[in-house]
């Protein structure tokens, strides 16, 4: 085993809890493991076996990487950016809560949740089929698929924790090793669909250098069976990216009809026109309406 070490800064009144919360959603810790302080992930990258594992001290994160096999070129600035996404420091919650210091619907949302900040998956591929296991189904229902998914797709790393799958493992499986474990077979089809596209490099998820989403964008919504929530969803959850426009999940629908004081939740077309004003920081608006409906 190979085992690569460092130090991540964590910014005054980072909140621990939340990214704690957010990984330790699978009560049976297949993936992810959470504790007092500690969390362990499991990944892959270019097919190999990879347990994170990060302890929490108030200013800082101390991250080790154990590799089931030898680093390869490129492999610890990518699993840096990984460590990166599963903390949440790829957006910085400021300019939006500067952006509304002095709005009288969202600056009391941002005041009561201080600090928040959007917990990203540890890459894109797996905030995409995230994204697709949770289309129209319940949190715990999603949660359950998706461990299906890692223990059908992925592999175990030699400390027992299980690795979310790369694009390449995922996509050798056949829709019956999930349709017969619950996956209804368009999920499990449009899943796969994304998985061989995405391996045979006829799909890249892969940002150019300036960060600009149109195109990416537009190539996932060619893929049948993903729409522009599972776009925006992925691009927040894999991406960070800071103007995501989350008009059709309905929780944020839910939160604005709580926010407007309305007896009905507004529509998709009218939540998207509300949303434009906190353009270009739509993705931290979102996470202060879902963040409404918790208290």
């Amino acid at each position: 085993m190979t085992a690569l070490q460092w130090n991540v800064a964590l910014p005054p009144g980072y909140r621990l809890g939340d990214v704690l919360a957010f990984h330790g959603r699978d009560q049976e810790g297949v993936a992810e493991q959470v504790s007092a302080g500690r969390l362990r992930k499991g990944i892959m990258h270019n097919g190999l076996c990879v347990a994170l594992d990060i302890a929490f001290a108030p200013a800082q994160a101390s991250c080790t990487a154990g590799i089931d096999g030898e680093l390869v070129p490129g492999m610890e600035a990518a699993l840096q950016a990984a460590v990166r996404n599963t903390l949440g420091l790829q957006i910085d919650p400021q300019p939006f809560a500067h952006q509304v210091a002095d709005d009288p619907l969202m600056a009391p949302l941002v005041q009561a949740h201080a600090g928040l900040r959007i917990v990203q998956s540890a890459t894109p591929f797996e905030a995409l089929t995230w994204a697709i296991i949770g289309q129209q189904i319940n949190l715990a229902f999603a949660i359950a698929l998706r461990r299906t998914f890692i223990m059908q797709a992925g592999r175990r790393h030699s400390s027992g924790l299980w690795c979310y799958p790369e694009a390449q493992q995922a996509a050798q499986l056949n829709p019956e090793e999930l349709t017969s474990r619950k996956f209804s077979r368009a999920k499990a089809e449009t899943l796969l669909r994304l998985a061989r596209l995405v391996s045979d490099a006829s799909v890249s998820l892969s940002l150019p250098p300036d960060g600009d989403v149109t195109g990416l964008s537009q190539a996932l919504l060619a893929i049948k069976g993903i729409g522009p929530w599972t776009v925006n969803y992925a691009l927040l959850r894999g991406y960070g990216h800071a103007d995501c426009s989350l008009h059709g999940d309905v929780a944020v629908r839910a939160a604005l009809q709580k926010l407007l004081g309305e007896d009905s939740k507004p529509d998709m077309a009218r939540t998207e026109q509300w949303l434009r004003q906190y353009a270009p920081q739509r993705t931290m608006a979102c996470a202060h309406l879902w963040a409404s409906l918790q208290g």
